[in-house]
């Protein structure tokens, strides 16, 4: 029997992947997993019984990374499960960008009350609200994921001319794109080339103010900029200084913040990206598989603070052990494998970073093993499945 806690609402669907053998709720008591959304974890007391915390999103500054790290908890996040819900939504942004409609929209509600004049009055003042259509336009995507890519290639079959940058694109990542996208190797050919601009990749240091006063030099008078991403990958004030001057004709957000709010050419919106019950749907179904398969079998997919392994069962016990990447560990827990006289039916060891994952399964195993691994130093943690 698990116990899953819930810290937000997870879907229904999603809860329901976890199947028998589950108890789950936000009252759950010593929790083995944690599932969440946006509730803030930075401040919470990580129970000893915790192994597991999903996000169902992509996102996980919500979470203390370092301290799950610390205690052996593995994170795990959604990436690409509200990939559609945001594309349409940048996608609509790219019309709203263009065709002044919501400004239109906003003024046709100001001619309330004049009657049979309405018609006439909005002939005459619809000139204020023209603006160009997207066919024919070259969009620029900076970052090629699961949202990136899906734009880059909705947008070529609406008729734009699409170039992508992205310096981490996979074989497989480019298998998903269409074969009229042009892919560059240098950012600067995105500002210089693109009439509308799309941002698509995760805030880290390096994108950080990706948009910045010294890129925006760099586009096109009247570029147009999305950003469904992150906040931070657009420099606020930059931006409002580039509407002002007319370098920007239209900057889309889905990150309404305080200095953005009532500028003129600025469309923030509340943070809608992945708001679709599909998206939401998605996103509890992949984050509850990811859990079940780590409870029950010791894998890890789609984790952001340990590597990713995966392996068939086999043997009579599987060993799961999270531990520091430093040299001789892994020796180190084989040698006590072997005085035990257990047999080593399969193993898989991967590291990322700081942190290493190794699962060992063996016949034949002793009781005391477990100790042994666990006090091996860089050992953080030790799971026993049979």
């Amino acid at each position: 029997m698990y116990n899953v806690q819930t810290l937000n609402k997870i879907s229904a669907v999603g809860l329901g992947k976890l199947g028998e053998g589950y108890t789950y709720g936000d009252n759950v008591e010593n929790p083995d997993a944690i599932l969440v959304r946006s509730a803030s974890m930075h401040d919470m007391e990580m129970p000893a019984s915790l192994l597991a915390i999903a996000r169902a999103g992509a996102g996980v500054n919500n979470i203390p990374l370092d301290k799950c790290s610390e205690q052996g908890i593995v994170v795990f996040n959604t990436p690409g499960a509200n990939a559609n819900a945001v594309k349409e939504l940048v996608l609509a942004g790219l019309l709203l960008s263009s065709r002044k409609i919501v400004a239109g929209i906003e003024w046709a509600k100001t001619l309330k009350g004049n009657g049979d004049a309405v018609g006439k009055m909005v002939e005459k003042g619809k000139s204020k609200f023209a603006g160009p259509e997207i066919k024919g336009k070259t969009l620029g995507v900076i970052g090629l994921g699961a949202i990136g890519a899906l734009v880059a290639n909705a947008a070529i079959a609406l008729g734009m001319d699409v170039i992508g940058y992205d310096p981490f694109l996979s074989v497989d990542g480019a298998l998903q794109l269409s074969r009229h996208i042009t892919h560059v190797t240098n950012l600067d050919e995105i500002f210089a080339n693109s009439d509308y601009i799309t941002v698509h990749v995760p805030l880290t240091p390096d994108t950080k103010n990706i948009i910045c006063a010294d890129n925006i030099a760099k586009m096109k008078d009247g570029v147009r900029i999305l950003n469904y991403s992150r906040a931070d990958l657009c420099n606020s004030a930059d931006v409002v200084a580039g509407i002002q001057s007319g370098k920007i004709s239209s900057y889309v957000t889905d990150f309404a913040t305080d200095d953005l709010l009532g500028v003129d050419g600025v469309i923030a919106m509340p943070h809608l990206g992945a708001s679709t019950p599909e998206s939401e749907d998605n996103c509890a179904e992949m984050a509850a598989k990811e859990i079940k398969d780590y409870l029950e079998n010791g894998n890890i997919t789609n984790s952001v603070n340990f590597p990713a392994a995966k392996m068939a069962r086999t043997g009579d016990v599987r060993y799961c052990v999270l531990h520091k990447n430093v040299p001789s560990i892994l020796q180190t827990i084989l040698s006590f494998v072997s005085e035990q006289g257990a047999n080593i039916e399969n193993m898989e060891n991967k590291s990322r970073k700081d942190y290493a994952y190794t699962i060992i399964d063996v016949t034949g195993a002793t009781s005391d093993l477990t100790s042994k691994i666990q006090d091996v130093e860089g050992v953080i943690r030790v799971r026993v499945l049979k």
